[in-house]
This record gives structure tokens, sequence and C-alpha cells, in this order.
């Protein structure tokens, strides 16, 4: 299977992404928690079918040491008990600013309260930008039909 059109080989695309690659940077410099950031990325990805993103950011998890029960739970986090309830907030967060046209107003108060009480104001503007980020990532390969399953832990750091 090949992509529909190689983003690297674009200027344009090339362009773009080393600004999305950029703004992932502030976030994984940010306070907000390595692998709740990977949770976060994971659990949009899962949602958006993006099967490159799911192969990436499920291979660079397990790399930073993430178990593979937990990596097996993300998409059932209710019922799950390997999650904290920060971690629990984030996923809830994630999945309410993922799918924006599922409901009127989008994010709820009580799920954004519910973040608030984990994360402090620095926290939650990571986790806000690691939501849109993972999310243009995700639209951009699933257009593309990049291809998953090869990627390398590490491979684009």
């Amino acid at each position: 299977m090949n992509a529909r059109l190689n983003m690297f080989a674009s200027p344009t695309a090339a362009k773009v992404l080393k600004h999305f690659v950029a703004a992932n940077m502030a976030v994984a410099e940010s306070t907000l928690p390595a692998a709740t950031q990977e949770l976060v990325k994971i659990r949009a990805s899962q949602i958006n079918g993006c099967g490159f993103c799911l192969d990436m950011h499920t291979k660079d998890a397990a790399a930073a040491g993430e178990t593979s029960v937990r990596l097996s739970l993300v998409a059932a986090w209710r019922e799950a008990t390997v999650f904290t309830e920060a971690e629990r907030a984030a996923l809830e967060l994630t999945e309410q600013g993922t799918r924006l046209a599922d409901a009127a107003g989008a994010v709820t108060d009580e799920v954004w309260a519910n973040a608030a009480k984990h994360y402090d104001e620095e926290q939650l503007a990571a986790l806000v930008s690691q939501i849109a980020i993972i999310n243009a990532f995700n639209r951009g390969n699933a257009i593309v039909q990049q291809p998953a399953g090869s990627y390398e832990p590490g491979q684009f750091a």
C-alpha cells in the first residue's frame, strides 16, 4: 500500500509538517506528563482511524515504558482500572475535543472542569494543544492514506 501523496516530497507540505512538529515539540517540553501526551495521541488516532499515528504512538509509548495492558485498553478507558483519574480526564477531553461535530458546544463544562481539577493552566494549554495537533496529523495522514506498520520507535525524533 502506498500513500496517495508523498507529503515529505512536497515543499508546501514539508513546511507545514515542520510547523506541526515544532508545535508538538513545545507540548513535549511542557509539564504535561509524557504518558498523558501519548495516551491523548493514541485515543484521538483511534477515533480518527489514523493507522499511521496509532502505529507511531503505540510503539513510541511502549519504547518509553508504557505497558501493553494500558496500550490495549486505551479504547476502553472508561471500563479500565489502569488509568489515573487525571489520565481519564485527559482522555475524556480528548474524545470531546476530537468529536466536535457530535455535540452542540463541543466540550462540555463538566468535562473541562474535570480536566481543570487535575491539570494547572499551563498543562491544560499543553493538553488542548496536543489534542489539536494530533487531530491535524490524523487528518492529513487519513486523507493521503499514509500506510501503517513500518514505523520504528523514535524514527522522527
